[in-house]
């Protein structure tokens, strides 16, 4: 299972280096790369989301998704209770706390449990991508964009949120969409991975190695998004004994933790690059947890199955 997490990392990670590629050989420019974000964010993420919850409905699978919510709101209430303590100790500006808090679930969390555990555990991983939307739309783009209080009418209005509330009706009832109708979601949802990762390095082959490395303070980012953060949640899952809560817990917890080990969120670029933030610095960060999570990854996994 760890040779098939490393093969995957390692894949998506050379498909961001074929953004940089895209953009150093002159083909693209690294503007274009917004055309990329606003189709991840309003076209590719809900295909994900709501593909995600096109199975039967069991006892087994609805126990698992509860387990699998349950985790998720409690990883989040306990990164953000950290991110505030971490926030004051080490002086961490809007994109720091939020590289750090929010993980690359939603792009990379589905195509890892596909290869990893196979398609019917993708289920488990959207109740985290779900979760962190909800906590990344309200919390995250508060703190991103300076805003002073929360807008619950755009956070619950957000086509994403829509999506994981359709999502949800479409599993409790049962209905599901037309083969033709499928197919073409799923294959959309395919990109998610790519598409993220290629935005990601058409954005870093914009900027030089020494800009990169201006950013003193990103080896303390990465440091804090892929070994303390992740460490915590994984304390949390191991120890708590909440696996007994459902069949097949142990496994069900395992997607939530990698779910929380993945490089910080391509979304927080997007989201800096849309809303006219300092998206270089959340562009470094991003491309330096993507290259270090091929070794932090496997640790934290190989941790918790021990």
């Amino acid at each position: 299972m760890i040779v098939i997490l490393i093969e995957k990392i390692i894949s998506l990670f050379l498909i961001m280096l074929l953004g940089v590629l895209l953009v150093r050989s002159r083909i693209l420019k690294a503007q274009d790369s917004r055309t990329l974000s606003a189709l991840c964010i309003y076209l590719i993420m809900p295909c994900v989301i709501l593909e995600a919850f096109q199975v039967d409905y069991t006892e087994e699978i609805r126990n698992g998704l509860m387990l699998a919510i349950v985790a998720a709101l409690l990883i989040h209430m306990l990164w953000f209770g950290l991110v505030q303590i971490v926030g004051q100790i080490f002086h961490l500006d809007a994109v720091e706390k939020t590289s750090i808090m929010y993980s690359n679930a939603g792009n990379l969390i589905i195509p890892l449990v596909t290869a990893m555990l196979g398609q019917e555990w993708v289920i488990y991983s959207s109740a985290f991508v779900s979760v962190q939307l909800f906590w990344m739309w309200s919390h995250g783009k508060m703190v991103l964009c300076g805003e002073k209080k929360i807008e619950v009418k755009k956070v619950v209005t957000n086509i994403n949120m829509l999506s994981v509330f359709a999502g949800i009706l479409l599993f409790v009832f049962q209905i599901h969409f037309p083969k033709p109708l499928d197919d073409a979601l799923a294959s959309v949802g395919q990109m998610v991975g790519p598409i993220a990762m290629l935005v990601t390095g058409m954005l870093i082959g914009n900027m030089n190695l020494k800009g990169i490395a201006a950013y003193r303070r990103i080896w303390l980012t990465a440091f804090l998004r892929l070994i303390v953060f992740p460490a915590a949640a994984l304390l949390l899952l191991k120890f708590s004994g909440m696996e007994s809560f459902a069949e097949d817990g142990k496994k069900i917890l395992l997607i939530s933790l990698l779910a929380t080990m993945t490089p910080s969120a391509s979304s927080i670029t997007q989201m800096a690059q849309f809303f006219g933030t300092d998206a270089d610095s959340a562009i470094a960060i991003n491309g330096v947890t993507t290259l270090v999570c091929v070794i932090t990854m496997p640790i934290m996994t190989a941790l918790y199955q021990m």
